[in-house]
């Protein structure tokens, strides 16, 4: 396998389709596809699944990418090394958290990364799902539940505190009634979260007006009036048209943990990334 054939299956794994693969190399669409069918025949492997929504790494492709991205490590030290240039970090990471989390906590971060190393492209996918590191949906996952896989590593990374939040100067309820107060609070498939609990203790008589799986659109419906919304502190105090209810006790708070896949510790730009996400938010 040759260099030209690694960066070719890199940016497909990474841009997950032929045709921005293609622009990030300066190929044509035709060639990446005749490539990538010359490289699975000599490998004897099925590298990428073909879907609707794209290319989409097998097992056997994550195997290899892995491998790959360490060779790219060496190959681009060795470049820079050969020009004497400078240790400058560059490449590509994807990176999966929730809405909020991303908008709110990781973005400032992220936008001092990118003066650090403004080479390292970094992509940030806010979804509910659990992306798989191990199928290299991902690079670095931040998300509330710990880790189980067995290739993964993590640690947890924060503790956010959360809070009852209500439109600035509207009337509070009282704790334990709720008689005549509105709720904006998670969709039924998030039915089971501690918050989600705790409003049906704190407010039992009050009504569920408004549900959704995204904390912004409910912070949002809250600051416009339509009803009470149990918000992650970070966001909720950064909105000056909200206000804090205290009951005096507050909703439950959860821990956010990150990780990776092992393969990936020894890739240089996670590392300075990683590093500094502990550095600016882990307590």
């Amino acid at each position: 396998m040759e260099w030209s054939d690694l960066k070719l299956f890199l940016a497909i794994a990474r841009f997950g389709t032929l045709g921005a693969a293609a622009r990030s190399l300066g190929l044509t669409q035709p060639t990446m596809g005749r490539r990538l069918r010359a490289l699975e025949a000599v490998l004897g492997q099925t590298l990428f699944q073909r879907t609707a929504d794209g290319f989409v790494l097998t097992d056997e492709g994550a195997s290899v990418l892995a491998s790959a991205e360490r060779i790219e490590e060496e190959a681009l030290a060795m470049e820079r090394t050969l020009a004497g240039g400078s240790r400058q970090l560059d490449g590509f990471l994807r990176l999966s958290s929730s809405d909020w989390f991303g908008a709110h906590v990781l973005s400032p971060v992220l936008a001092e990364f990118s003066l650090a190393y403004p080479k390292v492209v970094v992509e940030l996918l806010t979804d509910s799902r659990h992306l798989s590191l191990s199928r290299r949906e991902a690079d670095l996952v931040f998300r509330i539940a710990p880790f189980t896989e067995t290739e993964v590593i993590s640690r947890k990374l924060i503790h956010i505190e959360y809070g009852l939040y209500i439109s600035r100067g509207a009337p509070h309820p009282q704790a334990g009634d709720g008689t005549g107060a509105r709720l904006v609070t998670m969709d039924e498939a998030f039915g089971g979260m501690p918050d989600v609990g705790w409003l049906k203790r704190m407010l039992p008589q009050a009504e569920i007006v408004m549900r959704s799986n995204n904390r912004d659109v409910q912070a949002t419906l809250c600051a416009n009036g339509a009803g009470l919304a149990v918000l992650p502190r970070p966001l909720g105090d950064s909105l000056a048209a909200i206000e804090l209810v205290d009951f005096g006790e507050a909703p439950p708070g959860r821990d956010t943990w990150v990780g990776y896949h092992r393969d990936m510790k020894r890739l240089s730009r996670l590392r300075a990334l990683l590093d500094l996400v502990i550095e600016r938010l882990a307590h």
